[in-house]
């Protein structure tokens, strides 16, 4: 009886690792297998030449990241935009949050959707969309330029999207946050709908207003949520992404846009240095495994359990 019940437990253990078969295949042809790519750093890579063709040139490349002054002005300039850019988007990660809280609170479910449909829409919506968005809004013939110079407020047009300097890395985040404030809620709101309505039943009793039952009930209940997101995003802290940056970078503006992911692409496809990039993309990947072990450390510290 016992080896038939040992049985039926291997095989159901069996189908199980079935089902995760395709995805345990998929994550290994599309994560683990590009990772040999990371052997053009070690060499003089010059395409359209075949790979056996280049030169071993060991740690080369990594030592020309710093064989200057004006190359590691360069890299802390990027690393910079990454950090700012990055910190900013971790420092207003509950945005969702309290979006999904107050989202909650709509008492007029068809408006509730409306505003739900809208603010989602976005997401889908490509970077080359939302530039071209940007550019009909902002560009010097847009519709902001004459708005304002009907009003009066402007004789000359304002160069909105053609600006320098830090303010870049503020109107970059608004941006992101116009586009995915809405998706980004989603989960929250979900969070939401699993909150036991007895606790704020007994709010009512006990004569809690509205902000209280969202203070001491709804947002308490987000947070555990909140912190495994947070988590994960700290370990994903230099992935800024590079197709927003990219449709939005210009001559005026590349010194401040040019995060680490877009400098990568910038190098290997406008400077040629492929094997250069690469070196980049190495050093950055491994700074992220430490920023993951980091914040799987901190998770168990501030919650008692890690989510690695």
């Amino acid at each position: 009886m016992k080896a038939v019940q040992k049985s039926k437990k291997k095989w159901e253990s069996v189908k199980l690792f079935l089902l995760i078969l395709p995805f345990i295949i998929l994550v290994l042809i599309f994560s683990y297998y590009p990772l040999y790519g990371w052997i053009y750093a070690f060499f003089d890579y010059k395409p359209p030449k075949p790979f056996s063709w280049d030169d071993f040139v060991g740690l080369k490349w990594f030592a020309s990241l710093v064989e200057s002054n004006v190359k590691i002005q360069q890299i802390g300039q990027v690393l910079l935009n990454t950090f700012v850019m990055s910190a900013i988007t971790l420092g207003t990660s509950w945005l969702p949050m309290l979006f999904a809280v107050f989202m909650n609170e709509l008492r007029s479910v068809p408006f509730r959707k409306v505003i739900q449909t809208v603010t989602t829409l976005p997401n889908f919506i490509s970077w080359v969309m939302v530039y071209s968005i940007a550019y009909s809004l902002f560009n010097s013939t847009g519709m902001m330029n004459t708005l304002l110079a009907n009003m009066g407020v402007i004789t000359e047009p304002v160069l909105f999207l053609n600006q320098s300097g830090p303010g870049v890395w503020l109107t970059q985040w608004l941006w992101l946050t116009w586009k995915n404030l809405g998706w980004a809620s989603i989960m929250y709101i979900a969070a939401i709908s699993g909150i036991d309505n007895e606790m704020y039943e007994a709010a009512k009793v006990d004569g809690a207003s509205r902000m209280k039952m969202i203070w001491y009930i709804t947002i308490p209940s987000l947070l555990p949520t909140f912190f495994v997101l947070l988590m994960i995003n700290i370990a994903n802290f230099l992935n800024n992404g590079m197709e927003q940056y990219y449709v939005f970078q210009n001559a005026f503006n590349k010194e401040y846009i040019q995060v680490l992911d877009l400098y990568v692409y910038n190098t290997a496809m406008g400077a040629g240095s492929y094997s250069v990039s690469v070196a980049i993309s190495m050093l950055k990947s491994l700074v992220s495994l430490v920023l993951l072990f980091f914040a799987n450390g901190a998770s168990k510290l501030i919650r008692g359990e890690s989510f690695l």
